[in-house]
């Protein structure tokens, strides 16, 4: 306890420099898959249309519906290695992949409130499409330390846990 109000009084006091912001492409391009190894894909793009790391791609005319791919990694040689955030299965080399000059986003706020959604942000709950004002990406800075509360508090979540006693 006694650390944590003697770094916040040293935080404070210490001038605070503003973060540059995260910036992503805003061009969208298109690659081809060069291979796939489990949920790992490599996409290959022009030199000049590189996504940038984090960025979401989707992978176009995909049998299994959409599927999303966010880049891990610049490789070389115009390739980029991505993370498949569905199955892969049914994938083929030389498919054709577009960025979308963005990263994953979801959404957030009241209206997610009592929902399931998967990790690109669609509903999986059978209750019809989200309707929320505003969608965010799904990685963020974690907040400063002084900006943490030292002190315990309630977090309010929209899990319910029942316990049921049976003898």
């Amino acid at each position: 306890m006694f650390i944590s109000r003697a770094l916040g009084r040293v935080a404070s006091s210490t001038l605070r420099l503003p973060t540059a912001a995260r910036t992503y492409a805003t061009a969208a391009s298109a690659g081809q898959i060069r291979s796939v190894i489990g949920a790992v894909v490599d996409v290959q793009f022009e030199q000049e249309n590189l996504p940038a790391i984090l960025n979401a791609l989707e992978v176009q005319d995909h049998s299994g519906g959409r599927l999303v791919l966010e880049v891990a990694q610049h490789l070389g040689e115009n390739t980029v290695r991505t993370i498949a955030m569905d199955g892969t299965e049914g994938l083929v080399r030389g498919q054709k992949v577009i960025d979308t000059g963005a990263p994953i986003t979801i959404p957030v706020g009241k209206e997610v409130l009592g929902r399931i959604i998967n990790v690109i942000g669609e509903p999986i709950d059978e209750r019809g499409p989200i309707n929320a004002k505003s969608q965010r990406p799904i990685h963020a800075e974690a907040p400063e330390f002084v900006d943490q509360s030292p002190t315990p508090e309630i977090l309010e979540t929209d899990w319910s846990f029942r316990w049921c006693w049976c003898r």
